[in-house]
């Protein structure tokens, strides 16, 4: 590291703007991560956060919640199997809502108030009535408060905000957790059905027609939620391969430009291994400092993103990245070292001579 450590001092134009390089890579890399991330809890946080261990659906649905129709029967015959507390019905609607002026597009999740599914509170109470709601926090960034109503003039219905959950969307638009019963009022003639039943365990003997689907398997299945996800996540490996190459073309040429010296430093006695380590220790110092240079502005930026914008940061996908790019900056050293083992001495103090 001696070595390494006094190139680095002695070159320092050089070496800041190949860290300059690998701080803007890195730094959108973790700004891709983010933006996936809030995105993705923009289009599902709120099947993410049920508390929900497996799912039944229609099988012919194909694991898409809007596409499944389960009975009450259906429902009678699970409870039946494996204890009412163990199952609970779950139904969603997309809709229109206004308070005065302003109109918003929400989902509507139809639960049983009682069971599991029912959302933890951050503010006001539960539902006691059957207008009554609890909204996802989303809603009091837009100025709603526990007391509002929110009218569906569609359907000719309206809604008390009782409490709030975290904040919680589907399909990125807030969710308003209603009484199944409430829900189902607003379908054609009254229907008495549901879209998916909601178990803590996976131990069930399934009835005829339908298919059990865990919650990452739902997530996956929101329309858009794996084409989003997907186009995001290569992204990200794209620019993780970019800094790979650019990394192995900096200190590939800058390997070929300091031949000479390498051929001297070999000639009095040091060692390829020692000269592969001071590469490689370079490229991880610049790699570190650089990593932490793209966090700290990933943090920075985060602050000065407007409220409503879907970015999460998630310290599991920061370090995964990060460590990715730690090891791209050692493997795109390979080129180097390669030459490094090349270098004949006499043949490269002739050159420099």
């Amino acid at each position: 590291m001696f070595l390494a450590l006094r190139e680095l001092r002695h070159a320092k134009l050089r070496y800041t703007l190949i860290a300059a390089i690998m701080i803007l890579v890195a730094w959108l890399t973790f700004m891709v991560s983010g933006l996936a991330n809030g995105l993705a809890a923009d289009n599902a946080s709120a099947v993410q956060t049920m508390e929900g261990r497996a799912f039944l659906l229609q099988q012919d649905a194909e694991g898409k919640i809007g596409r499944s129709v389960l009975s009450e029967d259906l429902l009678a015959d699970v409870q039946q199997q494996v204890g009412r507390e163990q199952a609970t019905p779950f139904s969603y609607m997309m809709l229109s809502l206004e308070k005065g002026s302003a109109k918003m597009d929400v989902t509507l999740f139809g639960i049983d108030n009682t069971g599991f599914l029912a959302p933890n509170l951050v503010k006001g109470s539960r539902p006691a009535k059957e207008n009554e709601v609890v909204v996802s926090q989303a809603f009091e960034e837009k100025g709603i408060r526990i007391g509002d109503v929110l009218e569906s003039k569609d359907f000719k219905q309206t809604f008390v905000i009782t409490g709030f959950t975290d904040k919680r969307m589907f399909s990125h638009t807030p969710v308003v957790y209603v009484s199944l019963e409430q829900l189902q009022k607003l379908l054609p003639n009254g229907t008495k059905s549901m879209q998916a039943i909601a178990l803590t365990t996976d131990k069930l003997e399934k009835p005829a027609g339908t298919a059990l689907f865990s919650k990452d398997e739902l997530v996956r299945h929101i329309p858009g939620y794996k084409e989003e996800q997907g186009s995001l996540t290569m992204m990200t490996l794209f620019l993780v391969v970019i800094a790979a190459f650019v990394q192995a073309g900096f200190f590939y040429v800058l390997t070929l430009q300091k031949t000479g010296q390498f051929g001297v430093l070999k000639a009095i006695g040091a060692t390829t291994s020692y000269l592969a380590k001071s590469v490689v220790g370079q490229a991880l110092l610049l790699a570190i400092a650089a990593l932490v240079i793209a966090l700290l502005l990933t943090f920075g930026a985060q602050e000065l993103l407007p409220a409503g914008m879907p970015f999460v940061l998630s310290s599991t996908a920061i370090g995964q990245y990060a460590s990715l790019l730690l090891l791209v900056s050692g493997l795109g050293t390979s080129l180097s070292l390669l030459q490094i083992a090349r270098i004949d001495a006499i043949e490269a103090i002739g050159r420099a001579a």
